[in-house]
């Protein structure tokens, strides 16, 4: 045979082979974990898939000591409470989530996955063409807790304390203890391990508003909550009082706040007596708002249409508040002022004395025709003319 046509069937007889080679049969990455969950919760199962072809996931679910009654699960089953958010790609990545967790949802949840060709023919052994990865949910009965209600706070309140309780009346497995938290962080020195629970708030104020809960830990279940709410009217702590800038250059204007519920922002300039919300039509002007703080920025300055009194206004369903930052545009000759002040002094100096000079009388300037030594005046000539009549008469 040719030594060419050796070398081509050999090419031809790789390429062949290429995709058996690169094959690969599918693989877990990330498997479902086992979880112990309380009635009104939620929870979410991760399955991530390799091989080539990428597999397809499914879920599956069986009841508790039931291995045998698998049933696959659907995005929106459950009353519309499931949902499996799938994607593909270089890996098959899949979420089972379920929410408002019932007793009944507790079992076995099974992640299957497969790239075999025969996956879905009914004759194959599912056993066979798909691998599989199986987290236990247990839910349990989610313990009772009396809280208080929630609290408003006025503008009078702050002479009166607060005092925010909670109560666990009712649990399945012994409680160790408890503690307070304010909007997702923990209040130090209130861990107690009395059922009956409370936190006093000796002076409260806007900044003392928020999320409170009062948490209880258990030894052989998850952590238990109750949320008081403690609403307060916004009030602005900090914000710029003024703001000075050349036209072209960018001005910043922002706002701070204490208070909860977060505040509903919005930006006013004023018109006469009265403010109108801040126009973007010449799209110069940008509003950030993130929870208690706003951000106003305006670029490229125009010193005619800018310059003015701004409004910063926080509204939640307590109440509302404003602050005013004043905004000045100054000329872009401003650096120049100093400059031309001085230089307008030395003109007016030098005129001064121009002046001055041609203001002079003319008996102020010497004569050159005049002598220079002291004249001889009449009353010296009469003196002596006395003396020589005085010597004849001797």
């Amino acid at each position: 045979m040719h030594p060419n046509a050796v070398m081509l069937a050999v090419v031809l007889l790789g390429n062949l082979m290429l995709p058996f080679v690169s094959a690969q049969n599918a693989g877990f990455v990330k498997s479902p974990m086992s979880e112990t969950k309380l009635t009104g919760d939620t929870f979410e199962l991760y399955c991530d898939v390799v091989g080539n072809p990428t597999p397809e996931i499914q879920w599956w679910y069986a009841e508790i000591n039931r291995a045998d009654s698998f049933k696959q699960l659907w995005d929106g089953a459950r009353k519309r409470r499931v949902s499996i958010n799938t994607a593909y790609g270089t890996n098959g990545v899949s979420v089972l989530g379920i929410t408002r967790l019932t007793l009944e949802d507790s079992g076995t949840y099974e992640c299957r996955a497969s790239n075999d060709p025969r996956r879905n023919d009914l004759r194959q052994n599912p056993a066979i063409t798909w691998i599989r990865a199986q987290a236990t949910i247990s839910v349990l009965q989610k313990p009772k807790i009396n809280a208080s209600d929630q609290i408003i706070l006025s503008a009078d309140s702050s002479s009166k304390p607060v005092i925010l309780q909670c109560n666990l009346t009712t649990a399945h497995t012994p409680h160790k203890e408890s503690f307070w938290m304010k909007n997702g962080q923990e209040i130090p020195n209130t861990r107690t391990e009395q059922r009956h629970t409370l936190y006093r708030i000796t002076k409260p104020r806007a900044d003392d508003s928020g999320e409170y809960m009062c948490v209880y830990t258990f030894t052989m279940a998850p952590n238990a909550n109750a949320t008081i709410e403690v609403k307060a009217k916004p009030e602005v702590i900090g914000h710029k009082r003024s703001e000075n800038k050349n036209e072209g250059e960018d001005a910043m204007m922002y706002c701070k706040s204490v208070g909860y519920p977060h505040p509903t922002w919005t930006w006013r300039k004023a018109d006469g007596t009265s403010y109108t919300d801040i126009d973007n039509s010449t799209g110069r002007f940008f509003i950030t708002n993130r929870d208690n703080y706003t951000e106003l920025n305006i670029i490229n300055l125009d010193i005619k249409t800018d310059p003015g009194v701004y409004q910063c206004n926080a509204s939640n369903v307590i109440g509302n508040t404003a602050q005013t930052t004043i905004l000045r545009v100054r000329s872009n000759l401003a650096p120049l002022w100093p400059f031309l002040g001085v230089l307008a002094e030395i003109l007016i100096l030098v005129v001064i004395i121009v002046v001055y000079e041609k203001r002079k009388k003319p008996d102020d300037f010497i004569d050159d025709d005049e002598p220079v030594g002291p004249m001889k005046t009449n009353s010296t000539n009469n003196h002596k003319d006395k003396n020589i009549r005085q010597r004849n008469t001797k």
